[in-house]
This record gives structure tokens, sequence and C-alpha cells, in this order.
């Protein structure tokens, strides 16, 4: 099919923001000089189409987009990455000092030709990206610029369907199988029946794939609202399981009356749940009090939204550890005596299997440790007080061992409790746990001392006023102090010697 089917009433240029348009003649000044034939593909035309912003602009080239990209990333001040060097796919990430649309920052993938341009819009997945422009045609004004289109992406984007190019597209690159879910998710598109069929048919691939990529993936579907109803899709479609294996034994775990859904549903509701209690998102068995009992604030929002690594925020990840936070719940369950339900350890062992899968995905430590520790401890904020606020000493524990987590692993809790009750939520108890994370949240805030006191005393007072060894022995006086501290108990050097000396005379009477 050639360049002279594109439809001439369509031109491109004139859909294009100014900064999308600037980036655009910019890369096309370095390039175009050089022979270089070249296209916007995929996205970009997707989503000018559609009217909507992006950060993302795919650029397809020749002879070798491995050779090109490097010298647009040193034109444009930019920093180079290689992302496939078997297939010539490299990314260009330009400085935060080009503004981006979304707080993100400008990408520009180069991907080389494969064969003249039709050839490689044959080799793409979805229909609805596989249009591109010339951007040597661009660069002459917007009503010489053609949309290229063979296997009309352009009707499909105004039927919102998700359709494969042909039927090599999904198994020729099967992370594509997760990316038409997260198309469904971004566009509010749906699926083409056959394509849909195709989805679950090849569903297994999905474990071929690298880690990094499903990751990306997976992150970017965490990041819209309303995960319940993808996640179920997911699930339909085959991939969920694949990608996250432990989840499957947790289907038909019945839980203690208490709860209203067993193991696998309820995992699924704690995500929505998630939304809920961070405004992104609703919550059908609440009314407004429910709501109304949970702190918020201007820095509970921005906590939240902190970046923790690359493409992953501290509610992306909250949901993360929301969705995986019951996984050892299968192999944990017992039954006593007396018909008691019980799964003994799992939220220790949940935190390890969590662990093994996300590094299976390649998501950094620090991704890693926070989801570890919040599946790790979900169960301490429900535990922290018994029909009373928690004592100063019990919050300052709860954050010596929650760290960096503690904040997000008080949301887990609140979004655990929702989604265990349900529909039978007891208001009142409700709201005894929303005031208990109320309390812990304002002396957080507003008392540092007592998660982080001042240090009063160190080992070398220890070795050289009370001659304690050198060991293990040191770290247990001196947290003790820090706790005494968080107490109130002891406030200044003196008083903290005084209270060593009586702690090492127990001890020693002991």
């Amino acid at each position: 099919m050639s360049h002279t089917q594109a439809d001439p009433k369509n031109t491109f240029g004139s859909m294009l923001g100014s900064e999308v348009k600037l980036i655009l003649d910019r890369v096309s000044d370095i390039i175009i000089g050089q022979c270089v034939e070249s296209y916007i593909v995929g996205g970009l035309v997707r989503d000018a189409l559609l009217g909507r912003d992006t950060a993302d602009i795919d650029l397809a080239v020749a002879p070798d987009a491995l050779e090109i990209a490097p010298r647009v990333a040193g034109a444009l001040g930019g920093k180079y990455v290689l992302l496939d060097r078997e297939n010539r796919i490299g990314r260009v990430i330009l400085p935060d000092s080009e503004p981006a649309p979304c707080g993100r920052r400008w990408e520009l993938d180069f991907s080389t030709l494969a064969g003249d341009i039709e050839h490689d819009l044959a080799r793409r997945d979805f229909t609805i990206n596989a249009m591109a422009v010339d951007l040597g045609q661009l660069r002459q004004g917007p009503a010489v610029a053609l949309i290229i289109d063979p296997f009309y992406g352009q009707e499909d984007l105004k039927q919102g369907v998700i359709r494969a190019v042909n039927e090599s597209s999904l198994p020729a690159d099967a992370v594509r199988l997760l990316r038409a879910v997260r198309l469904v998710a971004e566009l509010g598109f749906s699926i083409d029946p056959e394509t849909e069929a195709q989805i679950r048919h090849h569903s297994s691939l999905i474990t071929t794939i690298a880690g990094e990529r499903i990751k990306e993936e997976l992150l970017r579907l965490l990041a819209f609202p309303g995960n319940e109803r993808i996640l179920t899709y997911l699930d339909d479609l085959g991939l969920l399981t694949e990608i996250l294996p432990p989840l499957a034994a947790a289907k038909g775990i019945e839980q203690p009356k208490e709860h209203f859904w067993d193991v696998f549903e309820h995992s699924l509701k704690t995500v929505t749940a998630v939304d809920f209690l961070l405004r992104q998102g609703r919550w059908e068995y609440a009314d407004g009090e429910v709501i109304a009992a949970v702190p918020w604030s201007a820095t509970l929002a921005g906590h939240f939204a902190q970046e923790v690594s690359g493409g992953s925020t501290r509610r992306t990840l909250l949901k993360l550890a929301a969705l995986l936070h019951d996984v050892a719940k299968p192999q944990t369950k017992s039954i006593e005596a007396g018909g008691r339900v019980r799964f003994l350890g799992h939220a220790l062992d949940g935190a390890s299997i969590a662990a093994g899968l996300l590094a299976k995905l390649r998501f950094s430590a620090r991704e890693i440790k926070l989801v570890e520790t919040l599946i790790q401890h979900h169960l301490r904020p429900g535990q922290m007080s018994q029909g009373q606020l928690p004592t100063h000493r019990a919050i300052y524990r709860y954050f010596r061992d929650s760290g960096d987590a503690g904040i997000d692993t008080l949301f887990l809790s609140l979004a655990d409790h929702l989604a265990a009750r349900g529909p039978g939520l007891d208001l009142s108890h409700w709201q005894e746990h929303a005031r208990t994370v109320e309390y812990v949240l304002s002396r957080r805030f507003e008392q540092e001392s007592i998660v982080h006191p001042p240090k009063l005393v160190d080992g070398h007072d220890l070795i050289n006023i009370f001659d304690i060894n050198p060991g293990p022995e040191v770290g247990v006086v001196l947290e003790a102090v820090r706790e005494a501290q968080a107490s109130g108990e002891v406030t200044t050097r003196e008083e903290a010697l005084k209270y060593i000396e009586k702690l090492l005379e127990e001890t020693a009477g002991k």
C-alpha cells in the first residue's frame, strides 16, 4: 500500500500542541539534513487525533535508530538510553528544563524502520497505533503532512476499538497482551472480540517477556483509578495470574465470617479501597460518614504522589501491596478445633513472596523494600490499641519497625478493613480505626521526637561510663533509652544516664 492512499483530507500538523511541534521541528532540523528517512508513528499520532496530551514521541527512522538517537540526545542536551539492541530501538530523555505535559519528562523513542513505512506499520500492535506521518512533510507545513493509515486506525479510533493489526501482532511481542488492557483503562475503549480471543489464547506467552517490560505496563495500569474492574478483566483474560502466579491459589479461599469476600476477591477490593481512601476513586459500599472519618491533607496528598523509582509512586506501590498483601493466606490457613479460621504468619510470609515476585519483575531495591514492609506490617496499626489510643511508646515502635513505609501502612490497614467488611461495615468500629490512624499521623507530623528522639547518649557512653563491652548489649540498651524518650520518661542526658543505671541494675538482679 503506498503513501498516496492516505486520506488527503486528514492533515496532522494542526492537531499538535505547540510544545510537541517545537520538539519535532528541532528533531527534524537535526536529522532531515542528514538524509534520514523519518516518520512520527504510534501513540503520538493516535493521541493527537484524540486531542490528548502526551509526553511520549515515537519515531521510526532509517537507516539505524541506534546511530541517530544518540546524535539527537547530544544535540538536545538529553540522555540516551539503549532499549533494544537486537531490534535497534533507543530512547532520548529530554532534560527537566524542557516543559512536558502530565508532570513528566519528554521521552523520544527511536525505532529502526523495517522496510518501507507500510511494512513497518504492519509489524505494529494495534490499528490505532499503526498510523504514521512523514516528519519531512510535517516540517514543510500542516497542510502537507498527511496521515498514513493502511489499517483503518482512524475508524477504530472513532469506534473506540482496540484491534490487533494482524494475527501475528500479539505473539510477535507478548507485552502487547498487557498493553491492550492498559489502553482499555487509558482510553476507555473496548477490545475487539477477535483480538480478545487472541489474548486469551496467547496469555501464557506473557511469561516469556522481560520482567522490566511487564513491570512498566503493570505500573501504568495501577496508575489508573478504578483498578478492580481492570484487574478483574486481566484475570478474565488469563493474564493476572500469569504475571503474579501466587494469586491463583487465593481464589476460593474462604475467610472468617467477618470477611465478606474470599481471599482473591478481597485482594482486588483492597486495591479499590486504596484509591477511595486516597481520594482517587469511589467505594460503592460507603456513604459520606465513612470517608469523612479518614484523615486527609495536602501533606498526605503530596506524600502519596512522591516518585519512589522510575515510573512508580507511593500510590501505585501501595496499590500493588494491597493486591499482594494476603498472598500467603492460602498456605498459612488453618482451622482450629472450634472452627476458627486462622492465617498465622501470613503477613511475614506474604512479604517474602511479594519481594521475590517483584525481584523477578525487575523492581528496584527501594520499590521492593517499600512493598515488602507494607505487607509485613499491614496488621500492626490495628494492633496498636485495644479500645484506646496507642501510647507514645507504641507509636515509636511502630515507626521504628515500619520506617519509610509507616504512613503508607496506616492507609493499607484502613483499605484492608474496608475490603474485609464490604457492605457489612460496622461504622463505629471503622471510626475507631480511623481515629487511631489520625492520632498516629498527628503524632508523626507534630511531634517528630516521638519517631526520631534526639540522641542523649551513645555507645561510647555505655562503654566508658558503665563498662559495657562492645557488642549486641550496647544496641539493646540504646534502643531502650530511645523508647523511654519517646514515651516521655527520659528527656535529658542526666535522666538517660540514671535510666541506664537502673536498667542495668534490674538486668543484673534477674
